[in-house]
């Protein structure tokens, strides 16, 4: 036996040193939940669980915009929606007026009520600022631009895709978007002559003129009114409600995109973090099972080290 030097202690100890840190390692992992919890772990695996991560939080923002661009697009669809109805209501009454013997001044006041109720609409149908109904100024024409989508290509670029809404129309004809336009009165719906003109009706007709634009033939009753002249209002009227039904047509279908692409995103984010979980995650029943395992050999080493130790003590004792 050798004095100076234990081999079996030596021995023991360079096992107990192995089993405490295979022992730290599986304590590390069922703390954290993860077998890769930085790059030492795994550099490849860490790398991409960092990016989809990033990715992920990405996601989570455009899910917040399309929320957001939802509730522009669905406050204009309704909107346009209860001036569709309006307007039927409008055009009812003036259907009544060509009747003999009714009372044609409180046929207009009713119409009057209808024209109020459709300013009430295009000044309260906004959503965060955003009001899709109502131009008052030029800088109103541009293209609406709603978040639709993030996407990272090949190359690891970032993109985020738009969805587009052509809000500007051409003035002056059918072709328009805007339900009032208070700025020049051509680019509106109820305050355009181009539904009269492309009707070639004697006059241009429109529902009311624009507030600071628009000097034409506004639809009026009064004891003087021809029958023609009334037929050439309910044409305008009806070519006016359809568009305001194509107008809402078109939102509407922008609004289920946003809705179908809020759930994809939601399953994409979904898909990402159980990806990244398969890549990274522990699994705990068998990090379990191993720490346990080692803790026993841990106990084991330390019997084993006190072994190898007490020959050395049995030495000893023949000494004294």
């Amino acid at each position: 036996m050798s004095f100076n030097t234990n081999n079996g202690a030596i021995l023991a100890l360079d096992v107990l040193r192995s089993t405490t840190g295979n022992r730290d390692d599986t304590l590390s992992r069922v703390s954290s939940g993860q077998r890769v919890a930085t790059a030492a772990d795994n550099a490849a695996y860490w790398s991409i669980a960092t990016t989809m991560r990033s990715d992920n939080k990405m996601l989570s923002a455009v899910e917040d915009a399309l929320g957001l661009a939802g509730g522009i697009v669905d406050s204009a669809t309704n909107g346009y929606s209860a001036a569709t109805d309006v307007l039927v209501e409008f055009k009812k009454l003036l259907v009544l007026s060509r009747e003999a013997g009714v009372d044609r001044d409180k046929i207009n006041t009713d119409l009057n009520q209808l024209k109020d109720q459709l300013k009430t609409i295009a000044n309260s149908s906004s959503f965060a600022e955003q009001n899709w109904l109502k131009r008052t100024d030029v800088a109103d024409d541009v293209d609406r631009q709603l978040v639709g989508s993030f996407r990272r290509d090949a190359d690891g670029g970032v993109t985020v895709t738009n969805i587009t809404y052509e809000i500007a129309g051409t003035a002056g004809t059918s072709d328009v978007n805007f339900l009032v336009d208070d700025f020049s009165g051509d680019s509106g719906i109820l305050t355009g002559a181009g539904f009269a003109a492309e009707l070639g009706t004697s006059k241009d007709w429109v529902l009311f003129n624009g507030e600071n634009g628009g000097a034409y033939d506004e639809i009026t009753l009064t004891d003087t009114t021809t029958g023609a002249e009334i037929e050439e209002m309910i044409s305008v009227v009806d070519a006016m409600a359809e568009r305001t039904i194509d107008v809402a047509t078109m939102l509407g279908a922008i609004g289920t995109r946003i809705e179908l692409q809020t759930e994809f995103t939601k399953d994409l984010q979904d898909s990402i973090e159980f990806g990244v979980g398969k890549m990274v995650d522990a699994d705990l029943n068998a990090e379990s099972t191993r720490l346990r395992a080692l803790q026993t050999q841990e106990q084991l080493g330390i019997q084993a080290l006190q072994i190898a130790n007490s020959g050395t003590e049995r030495f000893l004792d023949l000494l004294l």
